[in-house]
């Protein structure tokens, strides 16, 4: 067959290599936390990884809080402002990770993913991977499954499905996102940036959305990114065209993200170190369980899918 799965059970968790055998082109996943751990083709330079992750999964359990790489964002995305939040008349508190006064990225960063299903054939080959949450003591008193598959395609083609039902007995509010960083060079600076979008979500001083938005056509067309910091949201034009397109002329590397329109929003951050970008697909703004811009009440029984697909190539 030209795509292949290997599963390595050795480690803390499974790890699971998707192969496209034609070009060696691969993708390594973690069934910890449903992480994007590795997404390579073969260059000039050799076999070449865009994906800044982790040496293993021990070092991803150690070190996810440590920026979040690659995170399943959900049942909310980015930030929540004091951790709080009110539905159907009741007040939560979210007991878990906290930056400053605030609540981020989510319940499932470090969720213990297993296997559901995987194969290959000679067009493509998947994981599927789920998990079940119906914790009562974290703040959020909702029973939901996950699950999340990563298939390869031909052409160097990543798809990442992610399928949320709500499996308990009264609605929910719902986000969904990623928080992969990319990694084309050996800095982003190098790079040239190109987002779907000329409107940029406002946000306060805490880095909430203050419920306007701002006019900024900055990569609405192809710009050297430079010593730009961004840790902004956009809103996309559409599904049409790529969400977003990063391209480094140094190593001949071109990154297309592809978003459907269950991700309307496009949540980018420059870390300081500068060796990689996050370029994140959200179902909402930020802190959308109090400002309601692109949330989700799921019904009992209701399904949600939030497809994005990476595509790298050589320039």
């Amino acid at each position: 067959m030209a795509f292949t799965v290997d599963i390595n059970s050795h480690s803390i968790f499974p790890v699971i290599t998707l192969k496209d055998e034609s070009n060696n082109c691969e993708a390594e996943v973690y069934a910890f936390g449903a992480l994007l751990n590795s997404f390579s083709i073969v260059t000039a330079a050799g076999n070449t990884n865009v994906i800044d992750g982790f040496a293993s999964p021990k070092d991803a359990i150690e070190n996810i809080t440590n920026g979040f790489k690659s995170a399943k964002l959900n049942p909310f995305v980015c930030r929540m402002k004091d951790g709080a939040y009110l539905f159907e008349g009741n007040t939560h508190k979210i007991e878990k990770f906290y930056l400053g006064t605030e609540a981020i990225h989510g319940l499932l960063f470090d969720a213990p993913f297993v296997i559901k299903d995987y194969g290959a054939d000679n067009k493509s080959a998947f994981v599927k991977l789920t998990y079940l949450y119906n914790k009562k003591n974290e703040g959020f008193p909702f029973s939901f499954s996950v699950e999340i598959t990563f298939t390869l395609e031909s052409n160097h083609s990543l798809n990442l499905k992610t399928t949320v039902t709500n499996v308990g007995e009264k609605e929910m509010p719902l986000s969904d996102g990623w928080h992969p960083y990319f990694k084309l060079g050996e800095t982003v600076n190098n790079l040239k940036v190109q987002f779907n979008s000329n409107t940029m979500v406002e946000f306060n001083e805490s880095l909430l959305p203050s419920g306007n938005y701002i006019r900024n056509n900055s990569f609405e067309a192809m710009q050297p990114f430079g010593d730009t910091f961004l840790d902004n949201c956009f809103v996309l034009k559409d599904h049409k065209a790529a969400s977003c397109i990063l391209k480094d002329e140094t190593t001949n590397l071109q990154l297309t993200i592809h978003a459907e329109r269950s991700y309307p929003y496009l949540q980018v951050y420059t870390p300081p170190h500068r060796n990689s970008i996050a370029v994140e697909n959200l179902s909402s703004v930020p802190d959308a369980f109090n400002n309601g811009i692109g949330l989700i009440i799921a019904k009992p029984g209701e399904s949600h899918d939030f497809v994005t697909s990476y595509c790298l190539q050589t320039i």
